[in-house]
């Protein structure tokens, strides 16, 4: 009798531990994220390199390897609610200039907001100091779900991976412990927030460094207004026209700043 007596209680203590835990436990669907963008610089530069420029990039490479460390940092918030999000860069103070400072994979370019509900985004984009006010669908990703798992700043997170812009391989960790569908840049549609990207070929990630759920002021998430209104499909059209003299280097300008 003891023996069940003691099972019994342990039965209890286990159960109330179990109850506890579920009232403590909260799924935020409101607040902030801080992402770091971390970029090698030194891959980003070697791609630039070929027979025709290699005379004067590869002593430029040299120099930068001497002066200015191989990944550069960027920091941005994704705000968001249940329906809507909204990526914007936070802008550095006292920028580095280097001769290679102005490669679109090395900034940060691109103020989004996304409106889950609908599928709609509305980007603002810098490119070559002229603003455009991209108003399209959410892309599109097919994701394949893993088994794998990481801890990125404080959440369990599942991997998935995708292709998107048929040929840029993406990486992706998000929670279901934020149960918003949303993530940085345009990365969007997995049961969960993004709190991790990687594209390994293009030598580029986005990791959350702090997530902070808290109720946000009315008016905080709201598209930007800025810019020549386009769609995805003109904007591309619009690149390259831009860049039809500039050979296999557009393709890399215009990929970057598709992303």
């Amino acid at each position: 009798m003891k023996k069940i007596a003691n099972k019994f209680f342990l039965f209890i203590f286990l159960l109330n531990s179990q109850i506890t835990l579920a009232q403590h436990a909260r799924f935020a669907t409101e607040g902030t994220i801080e992402f770091e963008k971390s970029v090698n610089m030194h891959a980003q530069i070697k791609k630039q390199i070929n027979k025709n420029n290699e005379s004067y990039y590869l002593p430029a490479l040299d120099q930068y390897k001497k002066s200015q460390p191989q990944f550069k940092v960027m920091k941005s918030v994704l705000s968001f609610s249940k329906t809507k999000t909204l990526y914007t860069p936070i802008i550095e103070q006292t920028p580095t200039r280097t001769m290679f400072s102005e490669l679109p994979a090395a900034n940060q370019n691109n103020i989004i907001y996304t409106d889950l509900a609908t599928n709609q985004s509305t980007a603002q984009k810098n490119i070559f100091e002229e603003l455009f006010l991209v108003t399209d669908s959410t892309r599109k990703i097919k994701w394949k779900l893993t088994s794998e798992t990481r801890d990125i700043a404080g959440y369990n997170c599942r991997r998935a991976n995708a292709l998107v812009m048929d040929s840029v391989y993406v990486v992706a960790f998000y929670t279901d412990e934020i149960p918003v569908s949303g993530g940085p840049e345009s990365f969007t549609g997995l049961p969960g927030m993004i709190l991790g990207v990687a594209l390994p070929h293009e030598n580029i990630t986005w990791f959350a460094k702090i997530v902070n759920d808290k109720a946000l002021p009315a008016g905080t998430i709201v598209p930007p207004k800025k810019g020549k209104v386009t769609t995805s499909a003109g904007l591309l059209s619009t690149l390259k026209n831009a860049l039809k003299n500039w050979g296999e280097y557009a393709q890399m300008q215009v990929k970057n700043y598709l992303l």
